[in-house]
């Protein structure tokens, strides 16, 4: 049997659903420039701003590529580029993945070759965002007007809930981190202090547009710096 995570059906399937996501955004740039023109928008200002946005998505989109290839040593290339290229995120697809794959007692840190064990984790990834778009759908005005009603109540009350919410996911992955050992801790504070810095030139030098490259630069050189200390605490070992 062949690998089936880099099978020629996967691959077909990505396409696919790159084509329809790219198809889908050029309706709307299409319809976007056509009520541009309509309420009297410059066409030199609205290419102005189309160009913009396609500069400032590539580098914030390496976050994704970083993603897909973190997945894709377990579970091939099509899958992670499926799911990322719509609606995933490797805050749920690897904690989604690894969880399925435990069940069946493998794990995605090595390559997922048992068809039954790709299957589960495909499902486990795929179906579990699934509800977050019905909640959009059928629940998202319930749900602002809630947080715009406890808002204007208790604004200090919904940021600390918020801010809760937010610490409690972070110290699910700080945990996993933690237990890698020195090369994931050095790792890990180095990709911190480089979010600090962009977050000190954000708010102190009022340099907003760098919000969007924060994430994916620090991430860059958590990476990065991963490989240097692994590379000299493994030197200083031998």
């Amino acid at each position: 049997m062949g690998d089936i995570r880099n099978s020629a059906f996967l691959f077909a399937l990505g396409c696919v659903v790159a084509a329809f996501v790219t198809l889908q955004s050029l309706v709307f740039i299409a319809k976007a420039w056509r009520e541009g023109k309509r309420i009297g928008l410059p066409a030199a200002a609205m290419r102005k701003t189309l160009v913009s946005s396609a500069v400032f998505t590539i580098v914030p989109s390496a976050a994704i590529l970083l993603a897909v290839l973190t997945l894709a040593g377990s579970l091939g290339l099509p899958l992670p580029w499926i799911r990322l290229s719509v609606i995933g995120a490797i805050t749920y697809e690897l904690p989604a993945a690894e969880t399925a794959a435990q069940a069946f007692g493998a794990s995605t840190k090595a390559p997922i070759l048992d068809p039954t064990v790709f299957s589960a984790v495909a499902w486990a990834m795929t179906v579990g965002s699934v509800f977050a778009m019905f909640l959009v759908i059928f629940f998202v005005k319930r749900i602002q007007g809630g947080i715009s009603k406890a808002q204007s109540r208790d604004t200090k009350w919904v940021s600390l809930l918020i801010t809760a919410m937010f610490m409690g996911l972070i110290s699910a992955f700080l945990g996993g981190a933690l237990a890698g050992g020195a090369v994931s801790i050095l790792s890990l504070a180095t990709s911190a202090l480089v979010m600090a810095l962009f977050g000190l030139l954000i708010k102190k030098a009022k340099l907003p547009s760098l919000e969007s490259f924060a994430m994916p630069v620090s991430m860059l050189c958590g990476m990065a710096s991963a490989i240097l200390y692994s590379r000299i605490l493994e030197g200083g070992t031998k």
